[in-house]
């Protein structure tokens, strides 16, 4: 596979990445915001959704066009911005996992709450904390991998 096409495939998994990232905690703010059951839980099924068909399957590729790119261009994967890359690529899942397991328990809560005809439970209010907590390391992770990718930095040299 020619270099130009590798790019193009590794530069719209980061963007699918970045853009369903945002997208989603958009999305879930504002729902969570109205304290409304039913809209929560209609929201955060979508974002259910939304995360297996794009993040999930964008993170499954990301490694894999990232080896690929790296090999048609002859970077070591040693190279230390590749290296820092690769660990905050880590780093990035190690909170978006858990993530997804919130997600899905506060789209079940809220929908529990809005088939009883009660508010949104104090477990939810407590994941969402969570949940929002765990997406500023992560968010900030990707950005940074973002510029590494586009600046490829040598580390003092």
């Amino acid at each position: 596979m020619s270099y130009d096409i590798l790019l193009f495939l590794h530069v719209i998994g980061a963007t699918l990445l970045l853009g369903t990232g945002a997208g989603i905690a958009f999305f879930m703010v504002l729902s969570h915001q109205s304290r409304d059951p039913a809209l929560v839980a209609h929201v955060a099924g979508i974002v259910v959704v939304a995360d297996t068909v794009f993040t999930a399957t964008a993170a499954l590729a990301q490694p894999i066009t990232g080896l690929l790119l790296a090999r048609t261009a002859g970077w070591s994967l040693f190279e230390p911005w590749v290296l820092l890359s690769l660990g905050l690529y880590v780093f990035v899942g190690m909170f978006w996992l858990p993530v997804v397991w919130m997600q899905i328990r506060m789209r079940d809560l809220a929908r529990a709450a809005d088939q009883a005809g009660q508010p949104l439970p104090e477990t939810y209010h407590r994941l969402f904390r969570w949940w929002f907590g765990f997406g500023f390391p992560a968010f900030a992770a990707v950005l940074a991998i973002f510029w590494l990718m586009l600046t490829k930095p040598t580390f003092g040299g």
